[in-house]
């Protein structure tokens, strides 16, 4: 008797070379990466988000996509890579997330093999499961978000996810989604396993230069457990927030503020030595050496490397101190 694994491949083959007369011929270039998935909406923010988690290698590099101003989307089981690029030409052309899933998908000679989720930047939401995607595959939509998985262990990981996206209303819309992917494992997942993930957030508004497109962006790639990898990540990149938001309040002369935004970050990050160099050195350029010194000390203490950088700092300009308090802060 086959193994589960060699019926899968043994199907991946067909797909590659074609399985009768009138089927579309699948090449590698369309990836088997079956998975669950969200697209979603913050009501408050308006910010859309995708998430995925899949047993199979980077899925973040094939299966989400999504650009700021126009939509996200979700293409999975056996991929159609162009959907992601396409199905965001469609929405910035002025389609909604319906309208642009059934052109791509009447389209598609191997629709009945093919999942896809999009959300809009109008918030219109829709998704599509093929009729053919391999048990247990289905998908959910509701207000703001699209669910959809397929290949799962069982009947259970969809309406988990759903359940999990109406319950956490009161978090941010990054932290919602990973609690949606978390309930999904937690109710049976991927029946192969698990291995990867991705998170993308991005403005339901268009933004000014490209560099500023997404508002996170995190994968992991190859992981024994990537979901409290992601969540980790995620709140890493939300300590970098209150980092960056401390050094504005700084430019602003509000250092009452800026103290409070790094303290939030090192509160969720306390093990980082940069997080608390740099405040020191925000303090000091400051003219609040007294209260810097013994940041500094920490800092140096742990890892002599810093003083080495601090002695660099004065000819690019990032820090803003005399001769002699620079000969105090280095001989801590």
């Amino acid at each position: 008797m086959k193994t589960l694994l060699h019926k899968l491949l043994f199907l991946s083959a067909l797909f590659m070379w074609g399985f009768n007369a009138n089927a579309q011929t699948y090449s590698s270039k369309e990836p088997f990466a079956h998975t669950f998935s969200i697209v979603a909406q913050d009501p408050i923010t308006g910010d859309i988000a995708v998430g995925v988690q899949s047993h199979w290698f980077s899925v973040g590099s094939i299966v989400s996509w999504a650009k700021s101003g126009v939509g996200v989307v979700a293409t999975q089981s056996f991929v159609n890579p162009a959907f992601g690029p396409d199905g965001l030409k469609l929405m910035s052309e002025g389609k909604t997330a319906e309208e642009a899933i059934k052109i791509l998908i009447d389209a598609d000679e191997g629709r009945d093999f093919r999942q896809l989720a999009m959300l809009d930047a109008s918030g219109n939401v829709f998704s599509f499961t093929g009729k053919k995607c391999v048990a247990s595959a289905q998908n959910i939509i509701g207000e703001n978000y699209s669910v959809q998985a397929n290949m799962m262990l069982n009947d259970d990981v969809v309406p988990a996810m759903a359940k999990a996206f109406q319950e956490n209303s009161n978090l941010p819309i990054a932290e919602r989604v990973v609690k949606v992917m978390l309930a999904a494992q937690n109710a049976g997942g991927d029946i192969r396993g698990r291995q990867s993930a991705v998170l993308l957030v991005v403005s339901n508004k268009p933004v000014e230069h490209e560099w500023m497109d997404k508002k996170i962006d995190l994968r992991v790639d190859d992981h024994s457990d990537p979901l409290p990898e992601l969540e980790r990540l995620l709140k890493v990149h939300r300590a970098y927030e209150h980092m960056n938001n401390g050094d504005l309040a700084i430019e602003h002369g509000d250092m009452d503020l800026a103290l409070k935004e790094y303290g939030a970050a090192e509160q969720m990050f306390p093990d980082n030595l940069e997080m608390k160099y740099w405040k020191a050195v925000a303090i000091a350029n400051n003219g609040r050496l007294k209260e810097a010194l013994p940041i500094f000390k920490y800092v140096f203490d742990l890892d002599k490397n810093w003083i080495e950088l601090t002695k660099r700092l004065p000819k690019s300009g990032l820090i803003n101190v005399s001769k002699e308090e620079l000969e105090v802060i280095i001989n801590l």
